[in-house]
């Protein structure tokens, strides 16, 4: 038993999870092409960096309205049909994308309406996301025995990193190769063989009965728990405002176009850069797992990531500005993994819907709104001010949680 419990592919052991962890791998890489693509396309159709920022905008907005109930919804539901389900929604949004791409529809529309009507379509996307996210969450710990889910939640960050990074990379080359419509035909491809893998997964019943509580109470009772367990508040409360106010990577397309004039090539380089170095260090912590201090090292990552963020915004050499991102994936790597065991340690599983729709809404959110943010901070103060003021909060809000949540610094599991 011990010998299982910490060997470093014990989650991998299990056929089922090994499903789910290849349709989630093509799934993300999918949709982090799809945002990539999506980035670059809208800049290049208005040349305005706040577009990009509406972007976030457009998905945020429905993500986080519906998250709350969405975490309701999926612990009364059929976890497997859910999640299908939102994966074929999320196909359709990149057929409609692809048609948009093709010849004879820039040739029909202007490029405001193209715009406008990219802007719809990630609006669609972010209904369908608050429910696959969470989803995804919890079919890890229904699959996986607890005592090599701190196992699995490894795998799990480094599955969603690696399909990050090589979804990053890849559509750079290929817009630069094949352009948008062939690159987001392979999106589409994508996204259908990673439903193909989940479609084997087995049904995951409810634990809840549907109508055992009512919607208001259920939701209720899943933020009770979350504002009431100071661990996990304080984990994704710092991931909130740090990648909230941290969020570089909005501005890339910007960076690689006008200020290191690197083209698309060098775009999906400086995309893939961060969760490269997240990769890199994520495979360290699966072959050697944290020990100790956990709660500390969470903080400390967290501020070197802010400072990473100084540096690419001061940079007009490549290889500094990859250097930095990179490092600020390492460091990003640690708060991932540890945000993710302290999740999935603590939290009951009659209340997984409920608790990773929070997560949700507080991390996987937080990204976009800081997308939206980065927009309207380079409009208002202009591109590299605007990355600089972000890392400096960064930075004043790890100071900020170190003095105010010290049940989180001593945090050990």
């Amino acid at each position: 038993m011990t010998e299982t419990k910490t060997h470093p592919f014990a989650a991998m052991r299990i056929p089922e999870y090994r499903n789910l962890m290849m349709g989630r791998f093509l799934f993300i890489m999918g949709l982090r092409m799809m945002g990539t693509l999506v980035g670059w396309w809208v800049y290049e159709l208005t040349n305005e960096p706040f577009a990009i920022g509406l972007i976030g905008l457009s998905e945020v907005i429905p993500a986080v309205s519906l998250s709350l109930y969405a975490g309701h919804v999926i612990d009364i539901s059929e976890k497997r049909k859910l999640l299908l389900r939102g994966v074929a929604l999320y196909f359709s949004c990149a057929l409609l994308l692809l048609g948009l791409s093709t010849h004879y529809t820039t040739t029909q529309i202007s490029n405001h309406w193209i715009a406008f009507s990219i802007y719809v379509i990630i609006f669609l996307t972010g209904i369908f996301r608050a429910f696959t996210g969470p989803a995804f969450g919890t079919m890890v710990a229904s699959i996986v025995p607890k005592d090599i889910l701190q196992n699995a939640t490894t795998w799990n960050q480094g599955i969603w990193l690696s399909a990050s990074v090589i979804g990053h990379a890849i559509v750079g080359f290929l817009i630069a190769g094949v352009g948008n419509t062939l690159s987001l035909s392979i999106i589409s491809l994508l996204v259908l063989i990673g439903f193909g893998f989940m479609y084997q997964l087995k049904p995951k019943p409810p634990l809840n009965e549907p109508g055992e509580k009512k919607t208001l109470d259920s939701v209720k009772e899943g933020l009770r728990f979350v504002f009431s367990t100071k661990e996990i508040l304080g984990a994704l409360s710092l991931d909130l405002f740090a990648v909230l106010f941290g969020g570089a990577v909005a501005m890339i397309p910007v960076f690689a176009k006008d200020i290191l004039k690197v083209g698309p090539v060098g775009f999906g380089w400086l995309n893939a850069a961060s969760d490269m170095g997240s990769i890199f260090i994520i495979i360290i912590l699966t072959l050697f797992p944290m020990r100790k201090r956990q709660g500390k090292k969470l903080l400390l990552a967290v501020g070197g990531f802010g400072l990473c963020i100084i540096v690419f915004a001061l940079s007009k050499i490549f290889w500094i500005s990859f250097a930095v991102l990179l490092l600020s994936g390492i460091l990003d790597g640690i708060s991932v993994v540890v945000r993710g065991t302290i999740l999935q340690l603590k939290t009951p599983a009659h209340m997984r819907g409920r608790v990773m729709s929070v997560n949700s809404m507080f991390i996987n959110s937080s990204n976009e709104f800081g997308q939206f943010e980065s927009g309207v901070a380079a409009k208002l103060l202009g591109v590299i001010p605007s990355v600089v003021f972000g890392g400096c909060m960064t930075l004043l809000v790890v100071a900020a949680t170190w003095i105010k949540a010290p049940s989180l610094r001593k945090m050990e599991y």
